[in-house]
């Protein structure tokens, strides 16, 4: 049987040209955040918002496309919002403008990400799903490898003109609205379509509270962590302020994304074999030392090294945790119950943004990164005494 089939490998490359066009301008967001006025808790009450913008339509576009049996137009829907949104940055400047534009970006992301998850999930078997995700993952993250050495070599020579960099990220946008065009979307089972029309936007409420208990456990231990996982804005923010140059900030971005790219995959298929709790409870031990090095570090070389370890936490829970939520429930769920996690995670991400935003503004980067770390090391506790048969049966769906 072949694993990655054409589907998956669409799906990624539309993913890669879109990180493309977003990670060219992530790097630069902060600088250019600073450069027009905002303040350290100002940015992070708009990454806190456009996330949990992303997440609530996440859990609702998700319901809504399993309740009316359709993937492909939330996909294609999705990726075109958020390449609109890049030129919307160039125009103006002024603060609720920038929020506009962040918030249509973030809501492209909600409106495609259940949909398209759903869409990985139905092309694989539940002993590949690790290797389906990381996959994806690994070419999704390689946009964020180019993206930003497409603007690294684009400031050396234009330097401080972000607002040209803007339209720029629109190009690649395009080419991955026109890819999806060439997916073939499997017609799903009827009992899915003869659900109810109707969707409320807080449907994720009543999802969670019918959904299965081992499903309820696993995701509060993951909103627990995204309730102190800050925007990564933050640790771009940390070494600006440690007296690295942009080209040096963007650099070791490109490094991080470059090793995440490189890990993602052969992390996945290890995910199959060892488990995803083992791998996931692994990746967020390495992220409480990489937050902890943060904390205390003003070094360039040592910030390379972080971002290495960095890059092997992302490898082995963001495309992990969805894997691992999609093995626990109904096939007619996997976007709904996806949509529903990432709903609360992006509430989550919120408070989480917001609140690093305030104690660093109140007690500095060293308290916020230490916290942060801390709270990590708790969820690692809590997951770690899950049990096996509470979260999966291993005949159903395989080894977790």
């Amino acid at each position: 049987m072949k694993i990655i089939t054409r589907t998956i490998w669409i799906l990624s490359l539309v993913s890669l040209f879109t990180d493309v066009s977003s990670e060219m301008l992530y790097p630069v967001m902060p600088v250019f955040l600073r450069s027009i006025g905002f303040s350290f808790l100002l940015i992070g009450v708009l990454e806190g918002f456009a996330e949990a913008i992303a997440g609530l339509s996440k859990s609702y576009f998700g319901k809504k496309s399993d309740t009316i049996g359709k993937r492909l137009p939330f996909v294609q829907f999705g990726y075109a919002l958020s390449a609109i949104s890049k030129p919307m940055m160039a125009v103006f400047i002024f603060p609720l403008w920038i929020f506009l534009a962040r918030t249509i970006d973030r809501l492209g992301k909600g409106l495609r990400t259940g949909a398209r998850d759903a869409m990985l999930s139905d092309e694989c078997s539940a002993e590949n799903k690790g290797k389906v995700f990381g996959f994806h993952r690994s070419l999704d993250t390689l946009g964020a490898v180019f993206g930003p050495a497409i603007a690294l070599v684009y400031l050396y020579y234009h330097p401080h003109n972000y607002k040209t960099l803007f339209i720029i990220a629109f190009s690649p946008g395009v080419i991955a609205i026109l890819f999806t065009f060439f997916i073939k979307e499997k017609k799903m089972i009827p009992a899915v379509r003869s659900q109810k029309p109707g969707v409320s936007f807080f449907s994720f409420i009543s999802y969670w509270k019918s959904s299965p208990p081992e499903y309820k456990r696993l995701v509060t231990g993951f909103l627990l962590f995204a309730m102190f996982n800050s925007s990564d804005v933050f640790l771009l923010l940390k070494m600006k302020d440690s007296g690295l140059s942009d080209t040096e900030v963007i650099g070791v971005y490109i490094f991080y994304n470059l090793m995440y790219a490189l890990l993602a995959y052969p992390v996945g298929i290890l995910a199959d074999k060892l488990g995803m709790k083992k791998i996931f409870i692994s990746g967020l031990f390495i992220f409480s030392i990489v937050y902890t090095g943060f904390a205390f570090n003003n070094n360039l070389i040592i910030f390379f090294i972080l971002f290495f370890l960095y890059g092997l936490y992302a490898a082995a829970t963001e495309g992990i945790s969805k894997a691992w939520v999609s093995n626990i429930i109904d096939k007619n769920e996997t976007a709904t119950a996806i949509g529903t996690f990432t709903g609360f995670q992006s509430i989550c991400a919120l408070i989480a943004s917001s609140l690093t935003g305030f104690l660093w503004f109140r007690f500095g980067a060293v308290t916020t990164f230490t916290i942060t770390a801390f709270v990590t090391l708790v969820v690692i506790l809590y997951l770690a005494r899950l049990q096996k048969p509470a979260l999966l049966k291993k005949n159903q769906h395989g080894k977790l």
